[in-house]
């Protein structure tokens, strides 16, 4: 399916409660599952007030959300996909319990997707997120994760 690509991985912790669960190894592992071609990723987990903030300001939306995706080359034929990557752990960990999903399970949903976008996939359209949706699946399957979009 796709290919090994280069990847330098930045991953930072403001928010530091995942720091020892959700790993760099797990994070490098998933990112790499979704490249398409070489990348410059940072990783960022934040609290829901930063989540909150970064939402306001750069999407017009007044509350933390899952995972924003900051592309910086969102072709899907640009040589090197740079991209920052951010996670809120709150909105992570409730949208886990309410899905009855591990938490490890849902991060590497959302990294998958996030690095998806990085590289210029979107969901805007029903065809669009057919085709992202279908690309998340496999490369979750992949992994040796369940398919996201079936709650059990």
């Amino acid at each position: 399916m796709l290919q090994k690509n280069k990847l330098s991985l930045s991953v930072q912790y403001p928010d530091k409660r995942l720091q020892d669960t959700i790993t760099r190894p797990k994070l490098r592992a998933w990112v790499k599952a979704a490249l398409l071609a070489p990348a410059q990723i940072t990783l960022r987990f934040v609290d829901a007030e930063e989540g909150k903030v970064l939402n306001r300001n750069y999407r017009g939306k007044d509350y933390a959300t899952n995972v924003l995706t900051f592309a910086y080359t969102e072709d899907e034929d640009a040589e090197t996909t740079q991209a920052d990557i951010i996670l809120c752990t709150d909105v992570l960990q409730l949208e886990a319990a309410e899905q009855e999903k591990s938490l490890e399970e849902h991060a590497a949903h959302l990294v998958v997707h996030g690095v998806l976008h990085a590289q210029g996939y979107d969901h805007e359209s029903d065809e669009e997120a057919e085709e992202m949706e279908a690309l998340e699946i496999e490369i979750l399957a992949d992994l040796g994760y369940r398919n996201p979009y079936i709650n059990l």
